[in-house]
């Protein structure tokens, strides 16, 4: 690659100050009062993606928030790459916790602390930087399309229709994705999988209205009390979840997979240091490496009810109220499990109380092969910055839109993740580390380079 490092250190300042007009826009999907918000990021896209050197690039409305399309065609007869990132986040929950104001970019000891700074704004960002030194120095030899969605932290709930609607527009050969991690700065990995997601909350309501707890604690169920019991039930002392049928589509991991897998680095006294954990918790007969790749989990995500403010107040509550994420493996069904969740959890629900369960979104299990040119390319790549080959590995995360490309647009994918387990993403003080991020542009044009010749 002609003047790679060169160019990007020419323009490092540049592309953090680009990087940043992205940051500083606070685009939660999930709360209604930042739609504004999610247009105004949607914009500011465009504009980045022509300023990179997009032929064309627009802002489409779906019917939820918009999709951030882009292109540059060279040769109908050359290779497609379909670049995906996403542009909302997470909120900042609990703000208190944030050593740094969330959507003010701040660099500290070599990390960009804001929210969206790994997940995804700054590792999509890459990919448009690394397109920028492709077109500028004329060494592009593939077509790229970029879409760029504002919804993947709710589900992408309006992309699989867009991308019913458009599959014209988006066919291509390959989709090419960074919103996933390497097992470490010198440890380069490919994620090969992803796990799939159920998202359901659930509700419990005894008395019509808040009692008197001296008056009708123990007369009448409290609703929190038995949230929580019926919880508990839900996983059995080998940490399995007892639903009925659950693990009926699981697909067993062979003993060679496993042994495969077991070679990654991992250090479990590293781990429960930086957690601050004194052991480890999971499914018995499992690695901490396998429980968060290979099973389906189980876990509350959120649960409340009752006077949480400051003081006392001897409340009864007349609901509780949880939210329940699941994770799911290669060939369970999202809306299977859902199913087999709702049954169950209305099935063991006592007289004393009525249950609500809705579910809120989910997706697809994702494998990707190893042998595919996109893989290898992907591969030559991580050598060339990073001088080693990179693990393939099973991501505990779920992006659920992957499998839903395979589906609908019949197109593989290949995550080139540039993440490392402590910047943090969805958490207080997320962060990325600058020596990643300026890798990351330097690795993605070996990408097209090498795909280029093998694809």
């Amino acid at each position: 690659m002609k003047d790679l490092k060169n160019y990007i250190e020419a323009n490092k300042e540049r592309f953090l100050e680009e990087l940043y007009s992205l940051l500083r826009i606070p685009s939660i999907s999930s709360k209604s009062e930042h739609k504004p918000d999610m247009i105004r990021c949607a914009e500011r896209w465009k504009e980045l993606l022509l300023e990179a050197g997009a032929d064309k690039a627009e802002v489409c409305p779906t019917e939820g928030n918009p999709v951030v399309y882009g292109e540059k065609i060279i040769d109908p007869k050359a290779p497609t790459v379909v670049v995906y990132g996403h542009y909302d986040v997470m909120p900042v929950d609990p703000e208190e916790l944030w050593n740094t104001k969330p959507f003010e970019p701040e660099i500290i000891d070599g990390r960009i602390y804001c929210r969206g700074a790994n997940d995804d704004k700054g590792q999509s960002f890459m990919h448009a930087k690394a397109f920028e030194y492709l077109v500028k120095t004329n060494q592009l030899k593939c077509n790229v399309k970029f879409m760029l969605e504002g919804e993947e932290e709710i589900g992408s709930t309006s992309l699989y229709g867009f991308c019913e609607a458009n599959k014209e527009k988006l066919k291509g050969d390959i989709i090419l994705v960074s919103d996933t991690s390497m097992i470490a700065i010198d440890t380069p990995s490919v994620t090969v999988g992803l796990r799939g997601l159920s998202y359901l909350e659930v509700e419990v309501t005894g008395p019509n209205k808040d009692l008197h707890s001296g008056l009708f604690g123990g007369a009448v169920a409290n609703p929190i009390n038995v949230l929580c019991q019926m919880i508990s039930s839900l996983m059995n002392e080998k940490n399995q979840i007892t639903i009925p049928h659950f693990y009926d589509d699981v697909i067993e991991i062979s003993a060679e997979e496993r042994a495969l897998m077991a070679q990654a680095p991992f250090n479990l006294d590293e781990y429960k240091a930086a957690l601050d954990i004194k052991e480890v918790h999971g499914e018995e007969g499992f690695s901490t490496i396998e429980r968060t790749g290979i099973r389906p989990t189980l876990d509350l995500c959120g649960i409340w009810g009752g006077y949480t403010g400051e003081g006392a107040k001897t409340v009864l509550p007349s609901k509780a109220t949880a939210k329940v994420s699941m994770r799911l493996v290669p060939n369970q069904d999202s809306h299977k499990i859902s199913e087999l969740f709702q049954k169950h959890f209305e099935s063991i629900a006592p007289d004393y109380v009525k249950v609500k369960v809705t579910p809120c979104h989910g997706g697809e299990a994702y494998v990707s092969p190893i042998d595919m040119p996109a893989y290898k390319a992907a591969e030559k790549a991580y050598m060339e910055t990073f001088g080693k080959r990179p693990i393939p590995t099973r991501s505990g995360g779920s992006i659920p839109i992957i499998a839903g490309f395979e589906k609908i647009l019949g197109t593989k994918s290949i995550l080139m993740g540039f993440g490392l387990e402590c910047d943090a993403i969805h958490s207080p003080n997320e962060s990325y580390s600058l020596d990643q991020f300026f890798k990351g542009i330097e690795t993605i044009p070996y990408f097209y380079k090498y795909y280029a010749e093998l694809a």
